[in-house]
């Protein structure tokens, strides 16, 4: 797991498409920070089991839902809530805004 971790960030490092978008985004006067999320599962196999699955086969369980709790409040401004907005996510109108 640790070694397909570096290979992502191996590839995402030597990317000059990356690197270029990042750079026009530094150029025009704005600091980057870039934050990715991968969810990788595994499932070992049963022995016996064919190592591929037949075409038209599903040989992979979906992940196990994670359950998330709150721990206390967060602090929203202006442009987090309208941009939350944009993308359709509601937004509590008893939030606090900095």
């Amino acid at each position: 797991m640790e070694e397909l971790g570096h290979a992502i960030n191996e590839s995402l490092s030597d990317s000059d498409r990356i690197a270029g978008a990042i750079g026009e985004i530094k150029k025009a006067g704005y600091d980057v920070f870039l934050v990715l999320e991968a969810t990788i599962g595994f499932n070992k196999r049963e022995e016996g089991a064919p190592e591929e699955a037949e075409e038209g086969a599903a040989t992979e369980q979906p992940p196990a839902k994670r359950r998330i709790e709150s721990t206390g409040k967060i602090r929203l401004t202006s442009q987090d809530q309208n941009f939350l907005r944009a993308l359709k996510i509601a937004v509590d109108d008893d939030s606090t805004q900095r």
